[in-house]
């Protein structure tokens, strides 16, 4: 199974870095995540420039797909052709957003009527788009899921490894990078997270 962190221009390192590394811990279990770029390179909102593993096309092809945010979301939208290069598909595929990401799903006609979680930055503009943003971290609803705030990132990744792996696997993972002393709590707390912004998984 294969996950594409869908990463711009601008980009978040917490939102692109933190899923794919979590998820990456998964490898052997056959679930990888890829950075995915619209270009070779991209640079991130600190001036971190990265090299893409796999081209914007990769995401209508993946298993998973996940939007980072950036502070360039909004240009992002207002690109045609990268709206047309992310032709998701929420019946074979998960889809999630991180913070601004919830702009390009609404954008995507993705979201419907589902609330959604965002940043407080971005919070007006997915307003805007008419989607009701929650006071929460995470929200998912059948095969889409979204997450407000730079570390919710681990939520979303707790909960593709979840659907693609199972819960115990998502718990093993969150328990090897937590803080030193707090690996029960921190799992604990994370799971249940995932579970209340989840309803299939309660």
């Amino acid at each position: 199974m294969q996950v594409a962190v869908v990463t711009f221009e601008g980009f978040n390192e917490l939102d692109s870095f933190i899923a794919s590394a979590l998820i990456n811990r998964c490898r052997r279990d056959g679930l990888s995540a890829y950075i995915t770029t619209p270009n070779p390179t991209v640079t991130s909102m600190n001036g971190v420039e990265i090299t893409g593993q796999r081209p914007l096309d990769f995401a209508r092809e993946a298993d998973v797909v996940l939007i980072g945010s950036g502070v360039r979301t909004r240009d992002v939208v207002a690109d045609e052709r990268v709206l047309a290069a992310l032709a998701l598909d929420p019946a074979r595929q998960l889809i999630g957003s991180q913070c601004s990401g919830a702009l390009v799903l609404a954008r995507l006609g993705l979201l419907g009527t589902m609330p959604a979680c965002a940043d407080v930055t971005s919070r007006p503009y997915v307003e805007e788009c008419g989607v009701t943003v929650l006071d929460a971290p995470f929200h998912a609803e059948g095969n889409i899921a979204t997450a407000g705030g730079c570390l919710a990132s681990q939520y979303l990744a707790a909960w593709v490894i979840t659907r693609t792996l199972g819960e115990h696997s998502a718990r093993a993972v969150i328990e090897y990078v937590a803080p030193v002393g707090e690996q029960q709590a921190t799992v604990d707390r994370v799971m249940s997270v995932v579970r209340s912004g989840e309803p299939a998984l309660r």
